[in-house]
């Protein structure tokens, strides 16, 4: 990515990719863009976690567990999805999750039939905390973590050990881990990569040209950000790239560090050489064992099987390995359960300077995500990341690399062309910006075992996007809807409802380059969701109780609380969606409607802003729903509808990989 077109970095040399002001921004699950729980319209910290390179408008805020602003870990709430099963490549007990985004400047066709084609990657990735000794965390300050550092000469385990305590920033965010960032600022760059005329601040792999000052943002390396397959180890786990041309997928699957060994120099501390010194300055295997590193190569894993202490234990199963994995602490192999390579997709058409639909299809660029199964039976506490790059045909991308940089580079900051007929002009172009790598990430969320008893049964995930606004006051984020807003399935398979919003929402301050003002019901900044039955998708009033089907036909398989499973009946289900969970139900204990000391305020502003949800099974029929303080007709639609058929094999239709007919918005987004 960035300066290079995922080029296989056999010979460590990179190419260049597309002039290009092209953000991106993740819808479901919610993208952070930087944000944390601001009540401006535009971001406080841009280098908060990551680099996204996208407008400080863009993102979406923590989200909150209550009905007023998490100023604590514990006061925050974070999304909550079921893993698949051990049955998942059955093709049952698989857990379904709709990744949906908007990329401004266009991407897809394919590059060899389609007129209107547009050089493009998409890459899809997440990355878990294995253990506790790491660090997963949203953070309730928007100051970026800290760090000192780095000191290449630093032999001493114990000096390190007290350097990270001393960087230790308990209110931070933390994604990628401090080891991380001050492996990528210790090591050499990567000086084969084209870097055109730009003179780097530092030789370091925290300096590429998409970043020449070597800026910091949270613990995430520049160098591995800007470019995949990236050539050493990394904490990301690949799980598939769009691309306009598909003759690149055997490379891009056979290089991804998912299911390919990635090499680094290894050096042991000098106080204590049973241990790996977590950073070395050498980035090839030369260099390496010039200076005494051992160059070894690393694996990438799903989790760690510690229970197998041996290879034959461990390899009895042919989906773990016995191998050294890419965070050893010692030199010693461990049993690793393995990854899968990435799916590689091609990717849809959208078009340039228009944040909508992919494919003149009405939907957003989208994605259907198998969750993965974790042996270990544990939670896991997980982030997305998305990342876009646009490439250009203005010269050969796979033969431009360290060659061409200097006088040599086919690119200039703002160069003067004679254009043959005794005129020249002058081109707004920043070398910086042609190859621009661009990414959202996902807010924490958990990745937890099923319950009991439900281990064949597919899962599908329905979620919320957008903010509380019109769509000029949300962009480039989006107004609420229902994500995904359509669903067939089968009546064996389940549903699992669930949102998050934010109480700080308010889209004030200056407002950027865009439009203040939370336009719609209730509170300023508050977001809030519910699910009430309509009788027919194009109805604007709910339907009464009595009027409804949806509750009947509903099975509970789960709730937050199990002693509500048994308990809950038709109307309670009912009251519990319809009140975003203020109250669990009509008649039961004292957070119900007949007992409850308070009352709900009819806009919703009293429920809690997150709603754990519920997993449900439907009979055979068709259901549509909306949510009463966000739909707004002629302004803006929150709706959503729900077939389920005896009819349907497997487990039905989906959002999947770009089968953009399995999910349509029911209405456009209007003012």
């Amino acid at each position: 990515m960035g300066s290079h077109r995922f080029l296989l970095f056999i010979s460590i040399q990179a190419i260049l990719i597309f002039n290009a002001f092209g953000d991106i921004y993740l819808h479901n699950t919610r993208g952070s863009n930087n944000r944390l729980k601001e009540a401006t319209a535009t971001r406080t910290n841009a280098n908060r976690l990551f680099d996204s390179q996208n407008n400080n408008r863009g993102g979406y805020n923590v989200g909150d567990k209550l009905n007023q602003a998490a100023n604590t870990s514990e006061q925050q709430y974070q999304l909550k999805f079921f893993q698949s099963s051990a049955t998942f490549l059955q093709d049952k007990g698989r857990t379904f999750l709709t990744m949906e985004w908007t990329n401004q400047h266009g991407c897809g066709g394919n590059a060899n039939t389609d007129p209107n084609q547009l050089n493009c990657e998409l890459v899809l990735q997440y990355m878990c905390q294995e253990d506790d000794s790491q660090e997963f965390r949203d953070g309730t300050s928007t100051d970026t973590a800290k760090y000192s550092g780095p000191k290449p000469d630093e032999t001493n385990r114990t000096a390190a050990t007290q350097r990270k305590a001393a960087d230790a920033s308990p209110e931070s965010g933390v994604q990628e881990q401090w080891e991380w960032y001050d492996k990528c600022a210790t090591r050499d760059r990567n000086k084969g990569l084209f870097i055109a005329e730009r003179n780097l601040r530092v030789n370091t792999a925290i300096a590429t040209r998409q970043n020449p000052n070597a800026d910091r943002y949270g613990y995430e390396c520049t160098e591995e950000r800007d470019y995949w397959p990236y050539w050493h180890p990394s904490p990301w786990k690949d799980i598939a790239v769009f691309t306009d041309n598909l003759t690149l997928c055997s490379t891009y699957k056979s290089n991804s560090f998912n299911v390919l060994p990635k090499h680094e120099c290894i050096e042991m501390y000098a106080d204590d050489e049973d241990f790996i010194k977590h950073n070395s300055k050498w980035n090839n295997e030369k260099d390496c064992k010039a200076n005494g590193g051992n160059w070894t190569a690393l694996y990438s894993y799903l989790e760690k099987a510690t229970q197998y202490a041996s290879q034959s234990e461990c390899e009895a199963d042919s989906s773990r390995k016995w191998a050294i994995p890419y965070d050893a602490k010692k030199l010693e192999k461990q049993c690793l359960v393995m990854l899968s390579e990435p799916e590689c997709l091609q990717a849809p058409w959208t078009r340039v300077n228009h944040l909508g639909s992919a494919d003149n299809d009405g939907v957003f660029p989208n994605y259907t995500w198998t969750l993965p199964y974790f042996p270990s039976k544990k939670d896991k506490k997980c982030v997305f990341r998305l990342r876009y790059n646009i490439s250009t045909g203005d010269y050969d991308p796979f033969r431009t690399d360290s060659r061409n940089n200097g006088v040599n580079s086919p690119v200039r900051n703002n160069p003067i062309v004679d254009m043959g007929y005794d005129v020249k002009l002058q081109l707004a172009m920043n070398p910086d910006q042609f190859g621009r790598t661009f990414q959202d990430r996902s807010h924490i969320f958990i990745l937890r075992p099923r319950p009991a008893g439900l281990e064949d049964v597919d899962i599908y995930n329905v979620n919320v996007r957008g903010k509380k606004g019109n769509p000029v006051q949300t962009y480039p984020a989006v107004p609420y809807d229902f994500s995904p807003s359509q669903l067939r399935l089968n009546s064996t398979d389940a549903i699992h409802f669930q949102w998050t919003g934010s109480n700080t929402h308010n889209n004030g301050g200056g407002g950027g380059d865009g439009i203040t003002g939370t336009e719609g019901l209730g509170n300023d900044g508050f977001d809030r969701h519910n699910l009430v039955e309509v009788n027919d998708v194009s109805d604007n009033y709910p339907s009464s109780f009595s009027d409804t089907t949806f509750w009947n036909n509903s099975k509970v398989l789960w709730l937050p609380s199990d002693a509500t499973v048994k308990q809950m009946t038709p109307r309670d289900l009912a009251v519990y969606f319809a009140t975003s969970g203020y109250y669990y139900g009509y008649e039961c204990n004292d957070q119900c409607v007949s007992s409850k000391s308070s009352s709900l305020d009819s806009a919703l502003d009293t429920a809690p802003a997150s709603f754990e949800g519920a997993l449900l099974q439907l009979n055979p029929g068709t259901y549509s729903f909306l949510s009463s303080r966000n739909h707004a007709p002629s302004r803006r639609s929150q709706k959503g509808t729900i077939v389920v058929d005896y009819s349907l094999s497997g487990s039905g239709y989906r959002v999947s990989h770009w089968s953009l007919a399995a999910v349509m918005l029911l209405l456009t987004q209007l003012l």
